[in-house]
């Protein structure tokens, strides 16, 4: 699941029980509809992405780059923020 600022799930996938949960990043990024409400051409892909750790690899960082968006991924081996 996908989700912008207000929680709101613009594109939603399933997958197997067993599969892993970046195996469905691109195809989850494909799958968001196009904005409307602004004059011109409807915007397709978010400016930034956040992603918890399971998602951390340069690979995916990179892959996400080429589709013009700022990964911010969270780092494996980092203490969580405090709330």
């Amino acid at each position: 699941m996908i989700t912008e600022g207000g929680g709101l799930p613009p594109a939603v996938t399933v997958a197997g029980g067993n599969r892993h949960d970046v195996t469905q990043l691109l195809p989850l990024i494909e799958s968001i509809p196009p904005v409307q409400g602004r004059r011109g051409r409807p915007r397709r892909r978010p400016d930034e992405l956040y992603a918890d750790r399971a998602h951390d690899s340069d690979k995916h960082r990179d892959l996400v780059r080429a589709k013009g968006i700022d990964p911010q991924f969270a780092r494996k081996g980092t203490a969580p923020r405090r709330r």
